[in-house]
């Protein structure tokens, strides 16, 4: 028997204003995955988990959450999310908000358990107002799971974080999934998608750019950076390069972008061309979302 999906998303058009922030976007998610929505800011990532969480309604097309509206309190029975900005009651200790958190779920998971999955053992005796930046956001996230939800969604649950509270909230989530949970996460951390998605989804301009398995969609915005010295050569020029995607300047120097840096370079010294000062560097997630969107007007699924 086909199982209902968790989430499902069917030409959904959100616009603020003139502004369309989702543009005729369709996602299905079926039970036990974990999707990583991966875009620059502003992409629309946010706009779309409002929709998916019952916060907003879109203008065109449909939604639903356990097949139903997501508005409806009944479909949220099983969800839990952590938006982008969360409050939290200053002079409440940590052990007591999650136990009031708690007393709203049927079945919550045991404070002692869901304090040492996020590392908040030591701290559950302290007032939040008295956390660290870090502390709270791994709070707020924890607190998504306390009714344990068959679907967790998060909206760039790791901003703020270092890299040591990143990687344990980072395995909270796998062994949550593991259980059997459906999880949805934004992130503009191409680091963090990579690990923790199985699949994923990219969204830019509020379009849908990509849905693939991880390393199909990685392969795709696997973008270089050649900066270099190139006395004579006019931008044009320097964009009919191979594997160049885009040309710019950084000072005196050429910045290109490339899908293939090694053939690029190849490229310059076969060429006989005279160059200097090359530098390859990591393109950042912003540069390659904007290859993505010049090379994939539509869904490739």
């Amino acid at each position: 028997m086909t199982q209902t999906p968790v989430v499902e998303v069917e030409h959904v058009t959100r616009r603020f204003g003139a502004t369309v922030a989702l543009d005729d976007v369709s996602l299905t998610v079926p039970p036990g995955e974990l999707v990583g929505l991966l875009g620059p800011n502003g992409a629309g990532k946010t706009t779309l988990l409002s929709l998916v969480t019952g916060l907003r309604k879109p203008d065109e097309g449909v939604v639903r959450l356990f097949g139903g509206d997501p508005r409806d309190p009944a479909s949220r029975r099983a969800l839990g999310t952590t938006p982008q900005e969360t409050g939290l009651p200053p002079t409440l200790k940590v052990g007591e908000v999650v136990a009031f958190v708690a007393g709203h779920y049927p079945d919550p998971m045991p404070a002692g358990e869901l304090l040492e999955r996020f590392g908040l053992t030591e701290v559950a005796g302290r007032q939040t107002g008295g956390l660290s930046g870090g502390q709270k956001r791994r709070l707020a996230v924890a607190l998504a799971l306390v009714g344990r939800p068959r679907l967790v969604v998060l909206d760039e649950p790791t901003t703020g974080l270092d890299v040591e509270a990143r990687h344990l909230l980072w395995q909270a989530l796998r062994d949550y999934h593991a259980d059997g949970a459906t999880v949805l996460l934004t992130s503009h951390y191409l680091e963090e998608v990579e690990a923790l998605a199985q699949r994923v989804v990219v969204i830019g301009h509020g379009r849908l750019l990509a849905d693939d398995a991880l390393g199909s969609v990685l392969a795709r915005v696997a973008v270089r950076r050649v900066v270099v010295h190139l006395p004579g050569i006019t931008d044009h020029d320097a964009q009919a390069l191979p594997g160049v995607v885009d040309a710019g300047r950084e000072g005196d120097r050429h910045e290109l972008l490339t899908s293939d840096a090694d053939a690029l370079v190849r490229a310059l010294v076969t060429s006989g061309r005279e160059f200097h000062g090359l530098e390859v560097r990591g393109a950042s997630l912003e540069e390659a979302f904007l290859t993505l969107t010049r090379e994939t007007p539509e869904v490739v699924a």
